[in-house]
């Protein structure tokens, strides 16, 4: 009788998850009918899986449902709905929800994964430090050419022969590292190469169908172990930061000289802190968020931008004689160079846009929220498609193709467009905007007015891969290229105008 009742118990259950899975919820957007227990994941492909949702979207309008498993989930596609949600809503849509690998790596800690009282006072002191900092101006600019000046003295050793495309992303890692902890570190330094490499196995890791599994059904993928390897890699990167947070920590309490934001950060657990949000496990909580956000981001974009110039001879062409022409010989480029290079600005644009490094990253209703006609209760995870915003037919000539004619009138002068989003908008947008967007300018600028980049011999242009790697973001796929020096060049300058701290 025993094994009777059991068969006939799990039957029951399987019945009542298929008629609440196939049961519409009144109220809600619309979407396709969800399978018991899997939800509409047979529609998602694992690698494209922003694809597949703008493909959804096709069907079922700019706002609809999807479930990713059990959990109901709304998705937001086209410029006109994630711009009403991402502005229009305040402070309803700037929660996170769960991501159950984020919430074991910060347990609801630091700046990109937390919600409420505690990701407000994190941020807003985040956004003030790297203000006072001079993140995004002359302060921050200068410490950029000097790293430009290193990485122009590492590719100059290559004498144009192919090198690693992943070495671009050094010199934007250092220039966050230096903003995080009041110094540079030498390129050969086992600290600065173990960050790295660690940085790049956690974003592969995460962008692994076996963590995106574990997010989707938690507790199959703790007894699967699928969480195991990137909380290890994870664990490893802690034990540097605080290493390199005690080498930073003041040898008596008080205030004292402020030359990073880890610098910011340990003085402001020296005062008045009653919630404790600013102890030790959020400080490391913090930079933890800082170092990862900020090494990627800007590292990938730098690499996709020089392969693009690799692929698009015509474009980089184009680009180096606008900066011969404004720049003149034996002058770096300057922050406020770029109102005077419309067109190296419009390349730069269409890179950020034709990549849409980080696709999506998904928001939670922190109380009942309107969007789209439809009236979302408390805690909804809400998906805001940047991608689809960067792609939409409607805003851009030819969204697919990369063309930066998207960021020029028909004089040449630059144009500003509204749906230019790569680093979000409203309460959530990117705490570093104004430092990454100072830093590739000047990073990209250098580096064409130095070198040209070309594919390696044998290859032509359009053999290069630009298919992206399986990645947390979206980045370019491990390959090499050629610098070859140009007849004008900065060669000058980047070794006389100043120092140089060496490789």
């Amino acid at each position: 009788m025993a094994p009777l009742l059991l068969l006939g118990l799990l039957g029951l259950l399987g019945l009542w998850v298929l008629l609440r899975a196939r049961t519409p919820a009144p109220g809600w957007p619309p979407g396709p009918r969800p399978l018991p227990l899997i939800g509409n994941l047979h529609l998602l492909r694992v690698s494209q899986q922003e694809r597949s949702l703008m493909e959804l979207s096709e069907q079922y309008g700019p706002v609809f449902t999807v479930h990713m498993g059990l959990q109901k989930t709304v998705v937001l596609t086209g410029y006109e709905a994630v711009r009403e949600a991402l502005v229009g809503t305040g402070q309803r849509l700037a929660d996170r929800p769960p991501i159950a690998i984020f919430q074991l790596i910060q347990g609801g800690r630091g700046i990109f994964f937390s919600s409420g009282a505690g990701w407000k006072r994190a941020r807003q002191f985040t956004v003030r430090t790297l203000h006072s900092l001079g993140a995004g101006r002359e302060p921050m600019a200068n410490k950029t050419l000097q790293e430009l000046r290193c990485l122009v003295d590492q590719l100059e050793q290559y004498r144009g022969q192919p090198f690693p495309l992943a070495l671009l992303g050094w010199a934007p890692s250092n220039v966050t590292f230096t903003l995080l902890f009041g110094q540079r570190f030498d390129y050969r330094d086992p600290v600065f190469v173990s960050l790295l490499g660690l940085i790049d196995e956690v974003m592969v890791l995460l962008g692994t169908p076996g963590l995106q599994l574990f997010n989707i059904y938690p507790r199959l993928g703790a007894l699967l172990q699928l969480h195991q390897p990137v909380l290890r890699k994870i664990e490893e990167v802690r034990a540097i930061l605080r290493t390199l947070l005690e080498a930073r920590r003041p040898p008596a309490p008080g205030p004292g000289p402020v030359h990073s934001y880890v610098d910011a950060l340990l003085q402001q657990g020296q005062g008045g802190d009653p919630d404790g949000l600013f102890g030790e496990d959020n400080v490391v909580a913090c930079v933890l968020d800082m170092v990862m956000a900020g090494t990627e981001t800007t590292s990938a974009t730098l690499q996709w931008a020089a392969l693009l110039m690799g692929r698009h001879p015509h474009v980089q062409g184009r680009v180096q004689e606008e900066l011969d022409r404004v720049l003149g010989p034996g002058r770096p480029p300057r922050p406020e160079d770029q109102r005077s290079l419309p067109y190296t600005n419009a390349v730069l644009h269409e890179v950020q846009r034709f990549i849409t490094l980080l696709p999506h990253v998904p928001r939670c209703t922190a109380a009942d929220t309107r969007l789209g006609g439809y009236l979302l209760p408390k805690g909804t995870p809400v998906v805001p498609l940047l991608s689809s915003v960067l792609l939409d037919k409607t805003q851009w000539e030819t969204p697919h193709q990369f063309n930066p004619g998207h960021f020029l009138d028909a004089q040449g002068h630059f144009v500003k467009r509204e749906a230019f989003l790569p680093f979000s908008a409203g309460r959530r947008v990117c705490v570093g905007e104004s430092l990454a967007r100072t830093e590739l300018f000047l990073l990209f600028a250098g580096l064409l007015y130095r070198f040209r980049l070309l594919p390696p011999p044998g290859l032509s242009p359009g053999g290069l891969d630009t298919r992206p790697a399986p990645a947390f973001t979206m980045r370019p796929p491990a390959q090499v290229l050629c610098a070859v020096p140009r007849p004008r060049t900065l060669a000058c300058s980047l070794k006389t105008d100043g120092p140089s701290p060496g490789p």
